[in-house]
């Protein structure tokens, strides 16, 4: 499939297409881990990170190593990102989720004992 792609002269068309809706998959992602997660979702985010990288360094494809380093390192962004999401809620700009109710609920619990 490389030689087809290259021959045609679309693979960087092809890889920047398949990284754009890659970004695209991870934004609602990270907004529903930390809506239903909270920050509890940053460890799913590089553990994912960690297995693409591994996954990348062993496949002989050349688009799909590509691909999945595209996806570790879409996942190790997503660690910050969930991190200023919760400061996008904190804001008001995003619904709390379940997670965040159970947050507070526990935070009032400890501020009455």
């Amino acid at each position: 499939m490389t030689e087809f792609l290259s021959q045609w002269h679309i693979l960087g068309l092809v890889v920047g297409l398949a990284t754009f809706l890659i970004i695209g998959i991870f934004h609602p992602l990270v907004i529903k881990g930390y809506y239903y997660f909270g920050l509890r979702c940053r460890p799913w985010f590089a553990a994912a990170g960690l297995a693409f990288v591994a996954l990348s360094i062993v496949l002989d494809s050349l688009i799909l190593s590509i691909l999945c380093g595209v996806i570790a390192f879409s996942s190790f962004w997503s660690i910050l990102e969930v991190t200023e999401q919760a400061e996008r809620v904190r804001k008001g700009w995003f619904p709390a989720g379940p997670a965040q109710k159970r947050e507070a609920e526990k935070q009032e619990v400890e501020e009455a004992d």
